[in-house]
């Protein structure tokens, strides 16, 4: 099955192939390209309108009514019917019910006992790595609290857990056109839904964990029981590598922009605000999709029925229509509405939980570090996530 493109097509068009390698390296000139075109432009390669603008990007996000997610937001068919009724891929009431059962241990007031905690290990990994002298800071840094906490709360099996890591990644790269990444990685879904199915499933779960609150909700009637595996995703993927992205490029910008990790340590109530900034200008998560439930004109340009838009995010958070200077690295700037946990309904549902690590991670290196020297790095190829899959760097105290 593919996506067929509208029978009427208006407003501009562009034949740029946004996913090609060179293209999710280094976007920003292709989204820049696309922006000044028009707030919606169709892409004749893949027969989908972008969305660059910010404006554009939010107006869709926020009007779910006329871009609905339960048609799937995924740039392919296939992954759209995979994922179909799971929190990400629905609408309205069914939308409302799994996500009050999702985010339930995802606000603030419920995360609050785990803060000491989490501010403990991200000082004693703070410690441990700093003591070396240097680290990659995917692996060694990143990777740790995301994988520790979660995997820990979710409450999965032992057995196959080791993999969490892997079925994140090759989940998202899943959700971009029908390209050769996105056909590679769907053997890789494939056993994700095997072990939400078989595994991640009452008597093998972790008591009280939030996956068997999952399980919990369903026999209360409160979701449908076979919902469940699908659910479990949002627990199983989302949760971890748009965390560990977003630490990596926060490194990343830190070590380039070194007068501004000057700023944080100084003032450690920018924290927050660099953080903000980090995931305005490095989106972990760049674009997902919504199609078209009836003729809407953004801006000018009618996107008719039954066709599908790309909402880029990442390009979204560098329009200059939005954000002066939208390129520069700025930790005063605190852009508060950044699109890098989506807007509206569907919007990121562990967006609080990744804050929290962030902030203990940098609070902690803050007091320990004075530099960060990148010895080498190599960006993941990825169809919807950007970040790093190396990122070796040297501290300084």
């Amino acid at each position: 099955m593919t996506i067929t493109p509208p029978a009427t097509i208006t407003g501009p068009r562009s034949d740029l192939d946004i996913y090609a390698d060179a293209a999710l390296l280094d976007p920003w000139p292709a989204y820049r390209e696309l922006r000044d075109a028009g707030p919606v432009v169709f892409l004749d390669r893949y027969n989908m309108y972008a969305a660059t603008r910010y404006d554009a990007v939010t107006h869709i996000l926020r009007t779910p009514e006329v871009f609905p997610s339960s048609e799937g937001v995924m740039m392919n068919d296939e992954m759209n019917q995979v994922l179909r009724g799971n929190t990400l891929c629905s609408d309205g009431a069914a939308h409302d019910a799994s996500r009050r059962v999702i985010v339930k241990p995802l606000t603030p007031k419920a995360l609050r006992p785990l803060q000491d905690d989490i501010r403990e290990q991200a000082r004693g990994l703070v410690d441990r790595l700093t003591a070396r002298g240097g680290f990659d800071a995917v692996t060694d840094l990143a990777q740790y609290l995301p994988v520790t906490v979660v995997s820990n709360l979710v409450g999965l099996p032992e057995e196959g857990r080791e993999r969490m890591l892997v079925w994140a990644s090759e989940m998202f790269n899943c959700f971009g056109p029908m390209n050769d990444r996105t056909r590679d990685s769907f053997s890789v879904l494939g056993e994700m839904m095997e072990y939400a199915t078989t595994q991640a499933v009452p008597g093998k779960l972790k008591p009280g964990s939030w996956a068997e609150a999952i399980h919990d909700a369903a026999a209360r009637g409160e979701v449908a029981a076979d919902k469940c595996p699908v659910m479990m995703i949002d627990y199983m993927g989302p949760s971890l590598d748009t965390t560990i992205f977003a630490i990596s490029s926060a490194i990343w910008l830190f070590a380039h922009n070194p007068d501004q990790w000057d700023l944080v340590r100084e003032d450690l109530s920018l924290v927050p605000s660099a953080i903000n900034e980090v995931l305005r200008l490095e989106a972990p998560i760049q674009d997902f999709s919504r199609s078209v439930a009836a003729d809407h004109e953004i801006d000018g340009v009618m996107l008719p029925a039954g066709s599908r838009v790309i909402t880029f995010y990442g390009a979204a958070n560098r329009d200059e229509r939005h954000y002066p200077d939208p390129d520069r690295f700025d930790v005063r700037r605190n852009p508060t509405d950044h699109l890098g946990f989506g807007a509206g309904p569907h919007a990121c549902v562990g967006m609080n939980l990744a804050r929290l690590e962030m902030r203990a991670l940098f609070e902690a290196l803050a007091a320990k570090v004075s530099r960060f020297e990148i010895v080498s790095e190599e960006r993941a190829l990825h169809n919807i996530l950007r970040g790093f899959t190396r990122l070796d760097v040297s501290v300084h105290g």
